[in-house]
């Protein structure tokens, strides 16, 4: 079975420096750029990620630091990454917790304004364990009947993610073949940003999901407490989680909003009977 596309479709695979979205980095990238009309092209990257290597996140991947001591940094990159993966759908394994959101920190800490705005985000993991429970290499014996050579690298990942995915199409038929449908089935809930720090309620308001505002909604926060946006933004929050309070901050202050901040202030003081 092939995929059924509007628009051209990035499968990818991050190995990096461990598992912290806002301060590790990129060591490998493998992606798998699939057509509407069937085409292929794909491209890997070793990646200079100017800071140490744990030896426990290289006994994983097997990419040390005198491995990538004279391979490009990541803002060398940046550019033709973007460029590949401009106006495409973008599909791994375990993306949308973790591929996606540090792939969108190193391409923001390099310069480049990274959104999911026009994009969909499919996750064949979250298909996967909805399905079956099972790990890459367990996901890839089942579906597809072979042994995955070269787990923990990144192409080797990136090719298996893809074809789990047609296998998948070809074993649920419950499950639409479509991006769209494929998305919305392989998310946990939708996220206002990556990292979920920011989630939407059922009103489609974003509400913080952490700390002591957890289930209140962003604007009754930063209208309550307007100190808490500056200390967010100068906290270790990932930089995409910064860029979504600063959007809400602006729709907040625009004279379409309907209300000024000190309208707002007064509706929300009567809400909550504060003083």
């Amino acid at each position: 079975m092939n995929l059924n596309l509007t628009k051209p479709i990035i499968f990818f695979d991050l190995e990096t420096t461990g598992v912290n979205i806002a301060t590790d980095r990129i060591v490998e990238i493998s992606i798998l750029k699939v057509f509407p009309n069937g085409n292929k092209e794909s491209k890997t990257w070793l990646v200079n990620p100017e800071i140490e290597i744990p030896a426990e996140a290289s006994a994983i991947h097997g990419i040390t630091n005198e491995k990538v001591v004279t391979e490009p940094t990541f803002k060398e990159l940046a550019v033709t990454v973007n460029d590949m993966i401009y106006d495409c759908d973008l599909a791994g394994f375990n993306s949308n917790r973790f591929d996606i959101p540090l792939l969108a920190e190193e391409l923001m800490r390099a310069g480049i304004d990274f959104d999911m705005k026009n994009r969909k985000a499919i996750d064949v993991q979250v298909i996967f364990h909805k399905k079956e429970q099972r790990t890459l290499s367990a996901g890839y014996q089942f579906y597809c009947g072979k042994d995955l050579e070269g787990a923990h690298g990144a192409e080797a990942d990136t090719n298996a993610t893809y074809e789990i995915l047609l296998a998948q199409l070809d074993k649920y038929s419950d499950i639409e073949n479509t991006v769209d449908a494929l998305s919305e089935f392989s998310s946990h809930g939708e996220r206002a940003d990556f990292a979920g720090f920011v989630l939407y309620n059922d009103d489609k308001k974003e509400i913080f999901s952490f700390g002591k505002y957890k289930g209140r909604t962003v604007e009754e926060v930063l209208i309550e407490n307007p100190g808490y946006h500056a200390w967010m933004q100068n906290a270790d929050f990932p930089l995409y989680t910064k860029k979504v309070l600063r959007e809400i901050k602006e729709r907040m202050s625009s004279p379409k909003n309907g209300m000024t901040d000190e309208e707002k202030l007064k509706a929300l003081q009567q809400k909550f009977n504060l003083r």
